[in-house]
């Protein structure tokens, strides 16, 4: 954890406060909050059990701080129901959903430079 007073602390609230970039990257960046997303863009709701099985991976651990995050910045809604055995699902929130142009045109990018490197070998 971060001390909140250190430089490196300081340097990135500014950023996050004053540039539109670094604010969305740090919403969605790291290595599994994109392919969480990515999943719950197909429009379904998924249950835990289900993005685990998804994100080769993950622990348990991570996946659930990556919700928690996820849900806390309001990208995602975690859907309770009073059933026995509990049922929790997850899906976009409404925010979610307009981060959909972003990553498509990050993933043509990201294909594209994969190629053009592919070719360059």
């Amino acid at each position: 954890m971060k001390k909140e007073n250190s430089t490196n602390s300081i340097n990135e609230k500014y950023l996050n406060e004053t540039c539109g970039i670094s604010y969305t990257l740090s919403l969605i960046g790291g290595r599994w909050k994109i392919n969480i997303i990515s999943y719950l863009l197909s429009g379904k709701r998924l249950r835990y059990s289900e993005l685990k099985e998804r994100l080769s991976g993950i622990s348990e651990r991570m996946l659930i701080k990556q919700l928690k995050e996820l849900e806390n910045d309001k990208l995602i809604r975690r859907l309770v129901y009073p059933q026995v055995p509990p049922k929790v699902e997850y899906e976009l929130t409404d925010l979610g959903r307009t981060l959909e142009g972003i990553l498509v045109l990050m993933d043509e990018w990201g294909e594209d430079k994969i190629n053009k490197d592919r070719i360059a070998d």
